[in-house]
């Protein structure tokens, strides 16, 4: 609650606003009314609003006609405009159903069809369905002319017609209407009547347009004028200004939701084949709809971007044949840009701002965005199971566009802020656990409903493979700590849905307990940083010993070997979305994020990367050259790693971002992947090097194991299912992996791996030999001998540029190999 001070001086500003002046002495204007007057009202000052169907009164608790609802006295109104009485009945919303949630075409009493409209807003005083209609909509005449109209041009400079109707049922805080004759296509939102006491958390204001958190699809875009949010944004004391409501209308700003088409659960993938790809097998790609579509040669251009033209042949030939088994779409929620880019003509370009849990971002959408999205989102899915490529979705549940509380006022902060939102012991500031202002408060059943309604929703009707949780700390978290037994992890693990899918943690949040690398329980797989920082620094030479790395190779064990999980909880990844690309690793130590605006704040200083001698492009051969290298030594590790591989799209053809380690606003080349690379000979030859990489991961299951290993003799001769050697060609010891080391053989026995095939016969395989070196000087590596190998074929060498020249040579086991400086050695077991 506010200190009496500062309603106080609330209060004075209120007094001062109704005489029309500042608290600075300045005149103030309040925005028009509908009558065209200035108003400007403080609690307890007002009119009691007229009347609604269910006889609640906007203006006061319950209809007491004590002012506008719950504003505390000294709590300012600008531009009260309520709602007024219509000039026909509401004669054209029938009851309807509570469920399911959202707006929903179906044929409703008497075979007359119509849209269900039905809301979750517990604590709401009334709730109104809002349908927009280009003027020659209402030529039809139909059940949309019923209601309260007001007309005016929304933010792309259509002139709109908005039709109020009242849902006037309510069960179980849910309220409800079937609105006759309104059909796909059809406009709409929601306005909200409730108290307004920013001080305990209640920011009900029914002047701003609502989207339906359960929208299937959305038209139009957020530009984040004033009239967006729910208190006066520039009020003079800004301390205080989120406790000042804003009753200037936001629907000619706001994108709109949109009534869809549904498709019949149990039939609308009936001809699909999902991959259904085993984790130990899985090769994951992230990738950007967009980025990765904007300029390749191959694509039309009326398709580039979109889901479409992820869809075209072009595209999928690249993903199948490179090799990987999925994709993990950055977020493709609708999501808005947040005000401070769009102040410096930016945009969100990740994407990591959701604001509609059901709905396709309609800025990827070729063919439209009055629900066309949808059905282009679906055969895109369709298109790439029929490659053999699984989907999965970058989800953002931990937070929402309308940040913290001096966010705009967009869809559940004016549906029930506190029911949604967690709040601090100060109802007036939200929690915030994910660096974005606010968080969900996810051990709210409704809350929950929502994210598990959204997540079968994108499995069952649009036919997606599984999820990547962005920052599902936050997601676990009960009251206040990280919980395994949480609500939403205890839900999604007994979902018969949800526990089937792919399901990725990262595995982390910003607040206080929120690290929980390893922690997740067995139905979850994992992003392993822990991985990604030991490969970077033994390539760069920043590792005191070995032990880290080891268990990193070989799966994770420390980590994941507990209640059953395997080496495939491990999503191991050298880069991301969010960081350097893997070229910029080799060529940049500091980040250059000056194009974001930010003065170079933003984004990490722990980059854990090496120029390898000069910061940026050059033009000396020499470190050009050592840069590749670096890039295949990397690659190399990754993909011959224990666990779940994932590579960032570009990576494999060595793109850049000029050395932004936080590209998540810069929708341009800076982030589209440049296709030109391949045409060029050294980004063209990491591209085959990939490419025959994954090709060998596929064709061994000793590379991609299903158990962890043992280290125990297999048989007599003391073959172990996983050996580590020094240099001398000795295996090590408890004090080799304590002492500074550059060099590491890992041997790979495939002679009996855990497990049976699809006919339960024993799988048996061929054995690796991978020798890592990251020092400078060649070295001498004494290949081992039997029981290990009596011969070795040299498979890869990264020292090379054209792998064509390695394959073939053998080397008899105990002989002395020179390691090029700085390479990996992959070497097959002949006998």
């Amino acid at each position: 609650m506010a200190s009496a001070a500062e309603q106080e001086a609330v209060q004075e500003s209120a007094e001062e606003a109704m005489d029309g002046t500042a608290v600075d002495g300045t005149h103030v204007d309040g925005p028009a009314t509908a009558d065209g007057s200035v108003r400007w009202t403080a609690g307890g000052t007002a009119e009691a609003g007229p009347a609604l169907g269910n006889g609640v009164r906007n203006g006061g608790n319950g209809g007491n006609g004590a002012g506008p609802a719950g504003l505390l006295p000294g709590t300012l109104v600008v531009g009260d405009d309520r709602l007024r009485e219509p000039d026909t009945p509401y004669r054209s919303v029938w009851p309807g159903s509570p469920t399911p949630l959202g707006a929903r075409y179906r044929v409703g009493p008497d075979g007359v069809a119509g849209t269900n409209f039905a809301l979750w807003a517990g604590g709401a005083e009334a709730v109104e369905v809002c349908l927009f209609d280009d003027p020659a909509d209402r030529d039809h005449g139909d059940a949309r002319d019923h209601g309260d109209h007001r007309g005016h041009a929304d933010a792309t400079g259509r002139d709109l017609v908005e039709t109020r109707l009242p849902l006037t049922e309510l069960t179980h805080e849910i309220w409800h209407g079937f609105v006759p004759e309104v059909g796909p296509g059809q406009r709409y939102g929601f306005r909200v009547h409730g108290r307004w006491d920013p001080w305990t958390g209640a920011r009900w204001n029914p002047a701003k347009l609502l989207l339906d958190p359960y929208a299937r699809a959305v038209d139009g875009d957020f530009s984040l004028p004033p009239e967006v949010y729910g208190h006066v944004r520039d009020w003079p004391q800004e301390h205080v200004a989120d406790t000042v409501r804003d009753d200037r209308d936001s629907a000619p700003y706001v994108p709109k939701g949109v009534v869809v088409h549904d498709d019949d659960p149990d039939g609308a993938w009936a001809d699909d084949r999902r991959p259904k790809t085993p984790w130990a097998d899985s090769v994951i790609y992230e990738l950007h709809v967009r980025g990765f579509t904007q300029l390749h040669p191959g694509i039309p251009e009326e398709l580039r971007g979109t889901y479409a033209g992820l869809a075209h042949p072009a595209a999928i030939d690249h993903l199948r044949g490179l090799g990987v088994t999925a994709v993990e779409l950055l977020p493709v929620h609708q999501f808005a840009h947040e005000e401070h880019l769009l102040r410096r003509g930016l945009r969100n370009y990740w994407g990591y701002n959701s604001i509609g849990y059901f709905a396709p971002h309609a800025d990827y959408a070729a063919g439209g965005t009055r629900g066309r999205q949808v059905e282009e989102f679906k055969e895109m899915v369709r298109a790439l199971h029929e490659a053999g490529i699984e989907v999965i979705l970058d989800v953002v549940y931990n937070h929402t566009a309308e940040a913290g509380e001096r966010g705009p006022t967009l869809s559940l902060r004016g549906i029930d802020n506190r029911g949604y939102y967690r709040l601090q012991s100060d109802a007036r500031q939200y929690t915030d656990y994910t660096g974005c202002g606010n968080t969900l408060h996810v051990v709210q059943p409704h809350v929950l409903r929502l994210i598990t309604d959204s997540l079968r929703y994108w499995v069952t009707e649009m036919g997606v493979d599984g999820f990547r949780f962005d920052l599902a700390a936050a997601l676990a978290r009960s009251m206040h700590d990280v919980d395994m037994l949480s609500p939403f992890l205890a839900v999604i693990a007994q979902d018969p849905v949800l526990r089937r899918v792919k399901l990725i943690a990262e595995p982390w949040d910003v607040g206080n307990g929120g690290y929980q690398v390893g922690a997740f329980p067995p139905l979850w797989t994992e992003w392993n940083d822990r991985y990604r920082d030991a490969v970077r620094d033994f390539w760069r030479g920043a590792t005191p010993d070995v032990r880290d790395l080891g268990y990193r190779l070989s799966g994770s064990s420390d980590l994941y070997a507990w209640g059953g999980r395997r080496p495939y909880a491990s999503v191991n990844f050298i880069t991301a979305h969010d960081g350097f690309t893997l070229r910029d690793l080799v060529t940049y130590e500091r980040k250059h994020n000056e194009a974001n605006g930010e003065g170079n704040r933003d984004g990490t200083d722990d980059n854990r990367a090496w120029n390898c001698g000069v910061e940026g492009e050059s033009d000396d051969p020499d470190v050009n050259a050592l840069r590749r290298r670096q890039l295949r030594n990397l690659l190399t590790t990754l993909l011959v790693s224990t666990g779940v591989p994932m590579l960032v799209a570009g990576d494999e053809m060595g793109r850049t971002q000029h050395g932004s380690n936080n590209a998540y606003c810069q929708d341009n080349e800076v982030s589209w992947v440049d296709w030109s690379l391949l045409d060029q000979p050294g980004p063209g030859a990491l591209h085959a090097l990939t490419r025959r990489l994954l090709a060998l991961r596929h064709a061994h299951p000793v590379l991609r194991r299903r158990a962890f290993f043992s280290g125990r003799p297999q048989a007599a001769d003391g073959l172990r299912d996983l050996a580590w050697f020094t240099a001398h060609g000795e295996e090590m010891t408890e004090s080799d992996w304590y002492a500074p080391a550059s060099t590491l053989g890992l041997f790979l026995s495939g002679r009996d791996i855990p497990g049976r095939d699809a006919r339960g016969e024993k799988i048996t395989d061929d054995s690796f030999l991978t020798v890592f070196h990251a020092a400078a000087r060649a070295v001498e590596f004494e290949l081992p001998g039997p029981p290990w190998a009596d011969t070795y074929e040299l498979v890869v060498d990264t020292s090379l540029e054209d792998q064509d020249r390695a394959p073939g040579t053998v080397y008899e086991g105990g002989t002395e190999v020179t390691v090029p400086g700085r390479a990996v050695l992959l070497f097959r077991v002949r006998g």
